[in-house]
């Protein structure tokens, strides 16, 4: 079976959020989707190891802030490559407490939704959660972002937790290869790749430069991996 051939069903980005007790946490999700108009229901997949599924699975209500395709890699990081046991992902994010008392990420959202769940179905690694929604607002009228979008103009990958990760493709490289396809690396802790004609504009550095004319300091924008940890990509 070709495994890309998955990639084709079409995923939007999301933040999906919820709380328990006066702590918050947010992670990325691209498993959105309404079920019905009436009542208006939606769906969302999260992986079972996540923090974000323990709040909802206490608190039964979420939020889902819908990203556009301006987004920087550094928020889809912060959200999507690290925890809420390590970080706490709101310190430095514009949000609003919603009605339920979970939090909204304003950053980069062009709309959001409020839901409060009404049931939750065991598919193995992932719970689908099965929502009412209740509120929701439209922010402004940027385009949102698509799982294509984040991948082949972003450069983005999955992380090992996200409903549609595929193991192929984000395999590790050998160390010992020197030659780069096109002067590209990958970064060996979330399989993000740095490609010289994109270049990581988000973190100012214009296309056209070269990984060895990156600054040292310079750091992965999804996961904040450091230059040593990225390896040439095998032609």
């Amino acid at each position: 079976m070709n495994q890309k051939a998955l990639h084709k069903i079409s995923y939007g980005v999301y933040i999906v959020s919820s709380k328990k007790g006066d702590n918050l946490n947010g992670q990325i999700a691209n498993t959105v989707f309404q079920i019905t108009s009436e009542p208006m229901v939606i769906a969302v997949s999260i992986n079972k190891k996540n923090l974000t599924h323990e709040y909802i699975t206490e608190s039964k209500v979420f939020t889902v802030s819908i990203l556009s395709t301006d987004t920087p890699m550094t928020l889809i990081g912060k959200f999507g490559f690290k925890s809420g046991r390590d970080i706490d992902k709101f310190a430095d994010t514009d949000y609003k407490v919603g009605e339920t008392g979970a939090p909204v990420v304003l950053d980069s959202t062009l709309a959001y939704l409020e839901a409060r769940v009404l049931n939750s179905m065991d598919v193995g690694t992932h719970t689908i959660f099965t929502a009412e929604v209740f509120g929701g607002e439209v922010l402004n009228d940027i385009v949102p972002m698509t799982y294509e979008y984040y991948h082949q103009v972003k450069k983005g990958t999955a992380p090992k937790t996200a409903p549609t990760y595929l193991k192929e493709g984000n395999e590790k490289m050998e160390q010992s290869d020197k030659k780069s396809a096109g002067g590209k690396y990958r970064c060996t802790v979330c399989g993000y790749i740095y490609d010289p004609a994109v270049g990581d504009p988000d973190s100012g550095i214009m296309p056209g430069t070269s990984f060895g004319e990156i600054p040292g300091d310079w750091v992965c924008p999804i996961c904040g991996a450091s230059k040593p940890e990225f390896e040439p990509i095998k032609e």
